[in-house]
């Protein structure tokens, strides 16, 4: 099944798929996020379906993951490339909260006199750790294993360590804002400071990196995948299960954001399960199809920033224009729909811009 050589290069559509649907799926989970800070009359099947399902492990897991296995595929995996990419995405997460939570802050409070609806703990919302802030950290580290030439196999190790010592870790209060919100970059600290503590999540990239080396000399990626629907019925069987068990893994956003090693290796299951369905689906795409998927996936980046401006500016302009407006199911996709769509017409004219930018510079 495997060649000495690199025989599946280039790219790799069932992975653009599942990291396009990985961003659609986190849409709308935010869309709902910011839904229930406003009336609604959302219905718990929608809940369900959105935050403890497609909102939960198809989407960020999904998206780490394919971090990682991105880094096997790209041109450049020089530990100094990575270093500064995960500084300045440590920077993108800084800006990221600026939009999610502060900005929406004094606007819903000026325009609908509503200061409770966004988090604003005394300006410390902008040292959150959303997910881009965890992809710097992770791309840091990943950047120094580089550095000190360890194999996929070795970073899957270390990587392994750091998520059962989260896993014990999590939930830990040190009694002090200040400890809380630093702690928080590495474990699933209290306080509200962190949804992508480093340790709970790092095997994501880093079993990205070991699966992708795999992948890359794989001769038969159908063979490989063949067990897809096996994967999809166990780990989602798991996922289910534990909407019903007291601190489940999906019983609440902190359990899943907090997710012990146990819950990363089902997740890591579902994901071997969705590359496997998407591998079945791309094999009945038209080229325009693939060709879209692939620009899609390479804006995915971007698309993640847009979005998290676009949506509570959103909400926050309907209900001053619609002040008796409640929020249901249906205006919940409607509205999400229009984010993935407008999200995505905004992060290809950027591209398209920075593209031409940079085209002039080069041109003698």
């Amino acid at each position: 099944m495997f060649s000495d050589q690199k025989v599946n290069t280039g790219r790799q559509i069932e992975l653009d798929l599942a990291k396009c649907m990985s961003i659609v799926f986190m849409i709308f989970l935010h869309c709902l996020m910011v839904t229930t800070g406003f009336s609604n009359d959302v219905s718990l099947p929608m809940n369900r379906a959105i935050s403890q399902l497609l909102g939960g492990p198809f989407a960020a897991p999904v998206f780490m993951f394919s971090m990682g296995f991105g880094i096997v595929y790209s041109r450049n995996q020089a530990p100094s490339y990575l270093v500064k990419r995960g500084i300045k995405m440590l920077i993108l997460g800084l800006v990221v909260n600026v939009g999610e939570y502060i900005l929406p802050y004094f606007l819903s409070g000026k325009l609908l006199d509503r200061w409770d609806i966004f988090p604003f703990l005394d300006g410390l919302v902008l040292f959150i750790v959303d997910i881009l802030a965890f992809a710097g950290m992770a791309m840091i580290l990943i950047g120094i294993f580089k550095a000190l030439h360890l194999s996929a196999i070795q970073m899957v190790a270390i990587a392994l360590v750091l998520s059962i010592a989260g896993s014990f870790l999590r939930f830990t209060d040190f009694d002090n804002t200040a400890l809380n919100l630093i702690s928080g970059y590495f474990i699933g600290s209290a306080g509200g400071f962190t949804a992508f503590p480093l340790f709970n999540w790092i095997l994501f990239p880093t079993v990205g990196i070991l699966f992708a080396e795999y992948y890359i000399r794989c001769n038969n990626k159908k063979k490989l995948l063949c067990l897809w629907p096996l994967a999809l019925i166990v780990a989602n069987a798991y996922f289910v299960a534990s909407w019903f068990i007291p601190n489940g893994f999906l019983s609440d956003t902190h359990h899943y954001y907090f997710m012990t090693t146990i819950d990363v290796i089902l997740c890591l299951i579902n994901i071997y399960g969705v590359i496997g369905l998407w591998q079945f689906v791309s094999r009945f795409l038209s080229d325009g199809a693939v060709r879209f998927v692939s620009k899609m996936s390479g804006n995915v980046d971007m698309i993640y920033i847009v979005q998290w401006y676009l949506i509570p500016l959103t909400y926050i302009f309907i209900t001053f224009f619609f002040k008796d407006i409640v929020y249901g199911d249906i205006s919940l996709i409607i509205i999400s729909v229009a984010e993935i769509i407008v999200c995505s017409i905004i992060a290809n004219a950027y591209k398209s811009i920075k593209k031409k930018i940079k085209n002039n510079k080069s041109a003698p």
